[in-house]
């Protein structure tokens, strides 16, 4: 499973309604809203780097009220059930 973050800037007035028709584009797993230089933030997740391309250029760019975008691709998840996991071996 591939994961992408998408950074997104969205017009200020759709931003509800935007972040909504995101979360229910398929591939599309969450979308948050945040504070600082972007509006929104997708977390997308499929199985390989053409379904980027479609969910990203084909999907996400062309919803209403999504005025840009920056993708970043993920190598590695770190979480705190990841570490845990790693030190609990053999108990």
């Amino acid at each position: 499973m591939i994961t992408a973050i998408v950074l997104i800037s969205a017009e200020p007035d759709r931003i509800p309604e935007t972040a909504q028709e995101l979360a229910d584009i398929k591939g599309v797993a969450e979308v948050y809203s945040c504070a600082g230089d972007v509006d929104l933030i997708a977390v997308v997740r499929v199985r390989d780097h053409e379904e980027i391309a479609e969910v990203v250029t084909g999907r996400i760019n062309k919803t209403p009220g999504v005025l840009r975008t920056a993708t970043h691709i993920a190598f590695k998840s770190y979480s705190r059930a990841d570490v845990e996991a790693g030190f609990s071996i053999g108990e």
